[in-house]
């Protein structure tokens, strides 16, 4: 990894991910972690609308179409947004391992344009666990699975307790998401970055 960020580099004492038992079974569908999200919620209009879905071991797979409202320079998906989408399928990953996360550093590389219309194929996993720290990694391809490398990116999330959004967050917002009846929607809607 010449030229890499040296903070995303797991630590010799790091150990492999571990998938937790109650994990989504692969193949299925994650789900919005918020309604509200920008990358993976349906009430956001220009949103992403990302779909993850968990696969073998610490992995997902997601997909998203990009939109006009999602182009930088004329027909081309904006670099900002291509990050993330990188940001919201390694943020996912930590929903396998049933912990709350927030990206910590994410390192992103651009290897080709990403034309509007274009349906982006993103995969990531989680390579190791050092204490509270989560090292991830993702690519995105173009047109599917076996489509030319777009985007590519490193990422270090961190394993906080509920009280970073209570702290944090807008009050109103997290009072509703904090009074979602079902425990699992609760939980994941506290599956956000900093």
């Amino acid at each position: 990894m010449s030229g890499r960020n040296t903070a995303l580099t797991p630590p010799a004492d790091a150990t492999a991910p571990v998938r937790h038992p109650d994990a989504p079974a692969p193949g299925e569908l994650l789900g919005a972690h918020y309604e509200h999200c920008f990358g993976c919620g349906g009430d956001q209009p220009h949103g992403l609308h990302l779909e993850s879905r968990a696969g073998k071991g610490v992995r997902v797979t997601a997909e998203f179409t990009v939109r006009p409202a999602h182009q930088g320079a004329p027909g081309l998906a904006h670099g900002g947004v291509l990050a993330t989408a990188l940001d919201e399928t390694l943020g996912s990953l930590n929903w396998l391992l049933r912990v709350i996360a927030v990206t910590g550093r994410l390192e992103t590389d651009y290897l080709r344009p990403v034309p509007v219309g274009t349906a982006l194929y993103l995969e990531a996993e989680v390579t190791a666990v050092a204490g509270r720290k989560i090292y991830s990694t993702a690519v995105g391809r173009i047109g599917g699975p076996e489509g030319p490398v777009a985007v590519r990116a490193d990422a270090l999330f961190i394993e906080v307790k509920i009280d970073h959004f209570i702290e944090n967050g807008r009050p109103e917002e997290i009072r509703a998401a904090m009074a979602e009846p079902d425990q699992v929607r609760r939980a994941r809607a506290f599956e956000v970055n900093p």
